[in-house]
C-alpha cells in the first residue's frame, strides 16, 4: 500500500462495503476507546520501533501493528500513584475530559506491559523498574492480562509509581464510519527503559522484533509486512524525526487531540481512494 498526498487507494471489497453501507443508510458503530504505543530504542545513529503481527484469527490478524488494545472500564476509576502531568493536563492533550484522559494514558501502560512485557512505572517520580522479566512478573502479567488483577492493584502492591511522563503524545485515529467494527485509538510514544527488554509474551501476537522505522516501510512497500494506513502513516512521521530527541520534540508540538478519520473519496469514474482528513 502506497500513500501519498492524496491519501492512498482503497482495495475493492472495502469499496463493495462501502457502497453498499451507503446504498442502505447504514448506521455507524460507535467506535471502541483504544490506546497503543510505539516503543523505541537506539540503534547506533538512528533508532527502531517495536511491532508485533496480530493472530490470524484476530480482528486485523496477520497485520503488524504496535501494542496496544482497548480501555478497559477500570482504566478510568484506578486509584495509583501518579507521575508526570496530572489527568486535567493530559485532558488538555489528549482532547478528553480528566477521567477519560486519564484511562487512555493507564491504557496505554497497561497495555505495552500486557503485549510486550515492558513496565512504565518505578519506585517514584525520577526512577523506573529494572527488569521485569522473572518468573513473578510474569505471573502478574499473566493475572493483568485475563483480569484476574487490575493495573492499579499490581502498581501499588509493589509500592511503584505509574509514570505518565514516559509516555509522549503523537496522534488518534478513528476507523472509518462503514467499518462495522471502529476504533478510536490515541498512539504515544516511549523510550524502552534503561534495564528493560520487550518479551515475546502476547498471545494475541505470532511475531514481534525491532526495526527501524524507514527499513519496515520499505519492506511494507515491498509486500513483506502488511501494515494498516495509521501504523504507515505514524511509522513515516517518527522517521522524518530523525533521531529520538527529534521524536521527543516533534511529540511537544503534536495534536493529539484532532481525530483523523481516512474519508472513502468515491467517484463515478476512476479509483477510488481513502483521503486523510
Amino acid at each position: 500500500m502506497t500513500i501519498d498526498s492524496r491519501g492512498f487507494a482503497a482495495p475493492p471489497a472495502l469499496v463493495e462495503h462501502a457502497r453498499r453501507f451507503r446504498a442502505e443508510g447504514g448506521t455507524p458503530a460507535r467506535p471502541r476507546v483504544a490506546a497503543t504505543v510505539l516503543l523505541l530504542r537506539p540503534a547506533g545513529p538512528d533508532f527502531e520501533v517495536y511491532v508485533i503481527r496480530r493472530v490470524a484469527a484476530m480482528t486485523f490478524g496477520g497485520v503488524y501493528a504496535f501494542p496496544g488494545g482497548g480501555v478497559d472500564p477500570s482504566d478510568s476509576a484506578a486509584h495509583l500513584d501518579w507521575a508526570g502531568p496530572d489527568p486535567a493536563a493530559w485532558a488538555g492533550r489528549l482532547g478528553v475530559g480528566p477521567q477519560a484522559a486519564q484511562a487512555v494514558v493507564c491504557a496505554a501502560a497497561r497495555e505495552v506491559f500486557e503485549e510486550a512485557g515492558v513496565l512504565l512505572a518505578g519506585p517514584d517520580a525520577g526512577t523506573v523498574v529494572g527488569d521485569v522479566s522473572g518468573d513473578d512478573w510474569e505471573t502478574a502479567r499473566q493475572d493483568l492480562e485475563a483480569r484476574r488483577r487490575g493495573f492499579a492493584g499490581l502498581l501499588a502492591e509493589r509500592a511503584l509509581t505509574l509514570r505518565s511522563d514516559l509516555l509522549l503524545p503523537w496522534s488518534r485515529w478513528v476507523t472509518p464510519e462503514f467499518e462495522p467494527r471502529r476504533f478510536d485509538t490515541y498512539f504515544f510514544v516511549a523510550l524502552l527503559p534503561e534495564g528493560q527488554r520487550t518479551r515475546d509474551v502476547s498471545g494475541e501476537a505470532d511475531h514481534t522484533m525491532w526495526v527501524r522505522p524507514a527499513d519496515a516501510l520499505a519492506r511494507a512497500a515491498a509486500g513483506e509486512l502488511t501494515m494498516l494506513p495509521p501504523t504507515l502513516v505514524t511509522l513515516a512521521e517518527v522517521a522524518a524525526a530523525g533521531d529520538l530527541p527529534g521524536v521527543a520534540r516533534a511529540s511537544a508540538t503534536r495534536d493529539a487531540a484532532t481525530p483523523v478519520t481516512p474519508r472513502l473519496d468515491l467517484p463515478e469514474h476512476g479509483e477510488a481512494r481513502f483521503v486523510l482528513d
